[in-house]
């Protein structure tokens, strides 16, 4: 696991790639590694985790001259794929994973990811041909992400994380006018686009290839075959993943919230890992929702270590703005701070693996809104609705809370929300296939996996997710429709492994309890307000602040959920649009 970072079609001085570097050092202290050549570069900031002793990078080799790579993740057949290299003449000097990437390239060319399984971003540079490749490639869930920003002039430069991305020479921290309704409308960006303007994220599943000064055309690989699998079959790939995750060359442990998922993560690996240590996040004092009982519950039943992370609510305004520095763009879901504390105690406590439940709620349906959406009656309008519950304010909301320019403005341009209730009307498959596809393929990179990739690699810890992997994906996409939605066959897996309490509790996210905290008195209350006070907003003439400031208000005379979330969101947009500005003359920051 690691940060990694390049340049092609365009020179890059040794000083801009050392800024480059220093900005995401946070997720590769162990070892800095940086080629350039005429027209190129690549860099790896390295957490040593497969072979700590091998594995420096950029990765060459002698049987594949002219090929450079580096990697950020984890390929989880690299054994398997090393012997048939080597029995093909390649030899290689350590068993670190990414150290084959050369010569599988050099066997087979621009298909090279095909062959792969596990995480990865993957940056190769080719220059065997009169006019030198650049190759990205990201894994099919895209659990490692990749931003780049491609010039007019055609130069490409990359990075794992959009605040090193800008400290290349040529990208500028350029918010889109629209970000805010993004945020407002999903949370944070969905897609290949970000909340800047000209840098994007590699899709899940592409790659993406550069030749010369042509730049990058982006190619998606097709997913795997996904074969019919009943509840069983579900549980035994899962248990196979889990174990085979927990295979590392580093201290593991697993993340456990006290739901369905990270409790089925968590019971596996125990019947592996022994012992398992398990970590757990909470408020100090007493506040609504809290989780710890039944996190208590899974961790006894499967006989783990575990580790009860207790967070002091006063620090959470410096948390916030850790997290939108590591983050790049805003994300206006309170579970960013939760997920930066809990990664920090991980670390804090000596472990470089965890493992996470990310990612069931996508493929096996649990969201409320998926339900609902699925309960809707044939021939319902099921998604305005829908859309509406994947933001933080609802479009009533929004629209009251715009002046009449902006308003004006996202009217003409057309919002996030509006470009994915257009395309889930336009698709042609069932409604289960058309819910889980949009929240798999966009909605769990995008809100998810980024943010667990920041916030984990923020204190050097490697987020290993088995719900994510390949074979558990085609196994649920190969489940009957009725065993596809509300986590069916998940419960039926977790019968005789999980407690009853834990089974029978209702669904509940992972996250801090943002309405109880948003209120006179509360931790957050403060920060809030003085990141919406009038004379902020009236900058950028995008919200009337008598509006924020009634909506404030009516949240402190009556907490509601849903007042706090779009308080939120605003507070983070605020907030973002300083932090982005500072980017662009900062070197680097301690998390």
């Amino acid at each position: 696991m690691c940060r990694i970072f390049g340049s092609f079609a365009v020179a890059a001085t040794g000083p801009e790639l050392a800024t480059v570097s220093a900005r995401q050092r946070h997720g590769g202290p162990d070892e800095r590694g940086v080629l350039a050549g005429r027209g190129w570069s690549l860099g790896c900031d390295r957490l040593a985790v497969t072979d700590p002793t091998g594995g420096s990078q950029p990765f060459r080799l002698p049987t594949a001259p002219g090929v450079t790579a580096v990697l950020n993740g984890e390929i989880y057949n690299h054994r398997e794929l090393r012997r048939h290299l080597t029995a093909r003449g390649h030899h290689f000097p350590d068993a670190c994973d990414g150290s084959l990437l050369p010569a599988l390239y050099a066997e087979y060319g621009a298909a090279f990811a095909d062959h792969l399984d596990g995480m990865f971003a993957i940056a190769i540079v080719d220059l065997r041909a009169q006019l030198p490749q650049l190759f990205l490639a990201v894994d099919e869930m895209g659990m490692k992400p990749l931003h780049y920003h491609q010039g007019p002039d055609g130069a490409v430069r990359f990075a794992s994380e959009i605040p090193a991305l800008l400290a290349f020479d040529g990208v500028p921290a350029d918010p889109r006018e629209e970000a805010l309704d993004t945020v407002l409308a999903t949370k944070t960006p969905f897609g290949t686009e970000t909340a800047l303007r000209g840098i994007r994220n590699l899709p899940p599943g592409a790659t993406a290839v550069a030749r010369g000064t042509e730049g990058l055309r982006v190619l998606r690989r097709p997913p795997r075959e996904a074969a019919p699998a009943p509840a069983t079959g579900v549980l035994d790939t899962l248990r196979r993943e889990v174990h085979r995750l927990a295979d590392a060359d580093a201290p593991i442990c697993a993340i456990t919230s006290g739901g369905l998922d990270s409790g089925l993560v968590t019971a596996l690996a125990a019947e592996h890992t022994t012992p398992l240590h398990t970590f757990h996040l909470g408020y100090r004092g007493r506040w609504p929702d809290a989780e710890d009982t039944h996190a208590r519950a899974v961790a006894r039943r499967a006989r783990t270590v575990h580790h009860q992370v207790n967070v002091d609510p006063a620090e959470l305004a410096s948390l916030l703005t850790r997290t939108i520095r590591h983050l790049g763009q805003p994300n206006a879901d309170p579970i960013t701070l939760s997920t930066y504390a809990l990664f920090r105690a991980v670390r804090g406590a000596g472990f470089t693996v965890a493992l996470t439940g990310d990612g069931a709620d996508e493929l096996f349906g649990g969201y409320d809104r998926v339900r609902a959406a699925l309960a809707a009656p044939e021939g319902a309008d099921w998604t305005a609705a829908y859309v509406d519950a994947l933001g933080a304010a609802p479009r009533l909301i929004r629209e009251w809370l715009y002046t009449p320019d902006y308003r004006a403005f996202i009217a003409e341009q057309g919002s996030a929300a509006d470009r994915i209730t257009a395309e889930l009307r336009a698709s042609r498959a069932d409604r289960v296939s058309t819910l889980t596809g949009f929240e798999t393929r966009w909605r769990l990179p995008a809100y998810h996996l980024r943010r667990v990739d920041h916030l984990s690699m923020a204190w050097a810890v490697e987020a290993r997710m088995p719900f994510c992997q390949p074979a558990v994906a085609a196994a649920a996409r190969g489940l009957p429709a009725e065993q596809r939605h509300g986590k069916r066959a998940l419960y039926e897996a977790g019968r005789d492994l999980l407690p009853q309490a834990v089974l029978n509790r209702p669904k509940q996210p992972f996250t801090l309890p943002l309405a109880a905290m948003l209120v006179p008195g509360g931790p957050l209350f403060e920060p809030v307000r003085e990141l919406l006070a009038p004379s902020r907003l009236m900058r950028s003439g995008q919200l009337r602040p008598e509006r924020v400031g009634a909506l404030l208000a009516r949240h402190a005379e009556r907490p509601s959920h849903q007042d706090a979330l779009t308080l939120w969101a605003l507070a983070v947009h605020e907030l973002w649009t300083e932090v982005v500005q500072g980017l662009r003359v900062s070197v680097g920051w301690a998390a």
